[in-house]
């Protein structure tokens, strides 16, 4: 019985960091979290914004806006990284805004482009209806309909219910905390890490 406890032990002491988010996904989610605290008004208008390191006016934003912010305090200028990728690879990136040339006042402000960007740079996950496949820092793509695209960060905290881990998003009241992971079809499952 006691070499039974002690193999128990020790397969959960190997397998436990297979199971563990990285510090940086902790980092991000927690980024995430502080970004709920400021207050900021959904506004999909185009600025022209400096580069590298841009950013829209820190009082307005979209969905992709809260992934960008969170990245940017780990010293991650998605920005930068999004328009060098698509400088070099244009061809891979969608054309529904009928651009003919890579943009970085708004090409990383775009779901559809962070999706080809993670896909390319990070790992893209599977997309399932398994809520614990979900972690702290990984990356969400909803589909609200349409044509009409969503993305999101997961973070460290759980549901009310303990059956899967929370969201920080900005669908259109700011930057929020809300249990929404299977609200929307998923799309897009990534990690981004550097």
């Amino acid at each position: 019985m006691l070499k039974k406890i002690y193999t128990l032990l020790f397969s959960l002491v190997i397998t436990a960091p297979i199971f563990a988010q990285s510090p940086q996904a902790i980092k991000l989610s927690d980024a995430a979290i502080n970004l709920t605290k400021q207050k900021v008004t959904y506004d999909p208008a185009y600025f022209t914004i400096p580069y590298p390191n841009g950013d829209v006016p820190a009082n307005k934003g979209v969905c992709t806006d809260v992934v960008i912010r969170a990245y940017r305090t780990l010293k991650i200028d998605l920005q930068k990284n999004v328009h060098e990728d698509m400088a070099q690879h244009f061809s891979l990136y969608p054309k529904y805004w009928g651009r003919k040339t890579p943009d970085a006042n708004i090409d990383h402000r775009r779901v559809y482009n962070l999706m080809v960007f993670f896909a390319r740079k990070g790992t893209k996950r599977s997309v399932t209806n398994v809520a614990k496949d979900y972690l702290p820092g990984d990356i969400v793509c909803w589909n609200l309909g349409g044509n009409i695209t969503h993305i999101g960060l997961v973070i460290n905290r759980k549901s009310a219910d303990g059956q899967r881990y929370l969201i920080v998003h900005n669908i259109g009241r700011g930057q929020e905390i809300q249990d929404c992971l299977f609200d929307w079809k998923i799309i897009g499952h990534y990690q981004y890490k550097i």
